[in-house]
């Protein structure tokens, strides 16, 4: 696993890492910093494709508390974003507590687990074994 560390246009300043794990590049985003809504889906495409990444982790305590209530469908508009330029957004982060208060987010949750552009992972180790394993 490799690291270089970035600036990028959402304002994370230099705790941005784009981190290559075995084909593919990763943007991490720092735990540290704005909330990410659905206003900030094109900047995350943006320092992506600018760090040359295919994959976008956001560590979940960043997302919007909106993103965990579908019916407002911020996380249906941020993913189809990624979605739409090729890209695959990881949720990092323990989402157990709003899983267990929806049974809707629990479906989208373990649907999205099963397929291969948006993942729910509990931590950095749980995201490397996906993306290599």
């Amino acid at each position: 696993m490799t690291d270089v560390a970035g600036t990028g246009s959402t304002g994370y300043g230099d705790a941005m890492q784009v981190r290559v794990i075995g084909d593919r590049r990763v943007l991490m985003l720092p735990a540290e910093g704005p909330a990410i809504g659905a206003a900030q889906a094109t900047d995350l495409v943006g320092d992506a494709w600018g760090f040359d990444a295919s994959v976008v982790a956001v560590p979940a305590q960043r997302l919007d508390p909106d993103f965990f209530r579908l019916s407002t469908r911020v996380a249906g508009e941020i993913a189809q974003k990624l979605v739409n330029y090729h890209l695959h957004l990881v949720v990092v982060g323990d989402v157990s507590g709003h899983v267990a208060s929806s049974e809707a987010l629990a479906g989208y949750v373990h649907e999205s687990n099963r397929g291969r552009h948006v993942w729910f992972v509990a931590d950095d180790d749980e995201l490397k074994q996906r993306l290599v394993g």
